[in-house]
């Protein structure tokens, strides 16, 4: 098969599908149905232009007629007048015309014969038109009722389109809550465990020696308010317990002993 028998295949076989795709049976039974409405007019004005030369004709006929009847009284006129040469003229007239009557004659039977075969064709072509339409109406209800099945049997399984967007959106959706839900909590893990500040605490951040400090203070507090219920005098200051105290002086006179040391001298 050489390329373009190819190619020419292949573009009918898309155009194919794209006409499939595309067409809608509904819509070609409607237009079918118009076709033949109006071709069903057509031969109706078929009908009324015979009808109407037959009319014509008829019309004709009757003027003919009339001129002969009048010829013929001519002719009798001039025979009492012993005219006989205008009797003849009007006896000549008269069947000149009769002549011409008996070719319209036949021309009316044969536009009669004519208009009764449209008719009769006429006839038989709208009962052909009731039935389609009768036909169409059909299906194109089964057709619809079909397509709304199909759609709804769709819908209801998952398969069609909108359904398979709306079911991602809330997979995504549900594993989006998820993540901020495991998020929020590891998170308050971090907070509670002090590896992370609360910057909703305001002042200067906390490290850990002022918070062991905080908490030997609140400890006082406390001893302070037990005393106190008991009756024994609050210990005035804040004292530190005899380890931290140690641990402070300590401290302290080391610092001393650095600060008074000349340069150059051996502590």
């Amino acid at each position: 098969m050489s390329l373009s028998r190819r190619l020419a295949l292949v573009f009918k076989t898309k155009a194919s599908k794209i006409l499939d795709r595309a067409e809608d049976p509904r819509e070609i039974l409607d237009y079918s149905y118009q076709r033949q409405l109006d071709l069903l007019q057509q031969v109706r004005r078929g009908v009324a232009d015979v009808a109407t030369s037959r009319k014509r004709v008829e019309l004709q006929v009757r003027q003919l007629q009339a001129s002969a009847d009048r010829l013929g009284e001519q002719a009798g006129q001039a025979v009492a007048a012993n005219r006989d040469d205008l009797a003849r003229e009007a006896l000549g007239r008269r069947a000149a015309v009769s002549g011409q009557t008996q070719d319209l004659l036949r021309q009316h039977a044969s536009l009669r014969a004519e208009e009764d075969k449209l008719t009769v064709a006429a006839q038989r072509l709208q009962a052909k038109v009731e039935a389609f339409r009768t036909r169409k109406e059909t299906v194109k209800a089964t057709y619809t009722a079909a397509e709304a099945q199909a759609r709804i049997g769709e819908a209801v399984s998952g398969i069609s389109e909108e359904m398979g967007d709306v079911g991602l959106a809330i997979q995504r959706a549900e594993d989006r809550t998820q993540q901020m839900q495991a998020r929020a909590g590891a998170i308050d893990e971090l907070l509670a465990s002090g590896a992370l500040d609360d910057a909703t605490v305001t002042g200067r951040p906390r490290d850990d020696i002022q918070a062991e400090l905080d908490r030997i203070t609140t400890g006082s507090d406390v001893e302070r308010e037990l005393a106190a219920l008991k009756g024994a005098p609050p210990a005035t200051g804040t004292q530190l317990p005899a380890t931290e105290a140690q641990r402070a002086i300590g401290s302290v006179g080391s610092e001393g002993s650095r600060t008074t040391t000349e340069p150059g001298e051996q502590p």
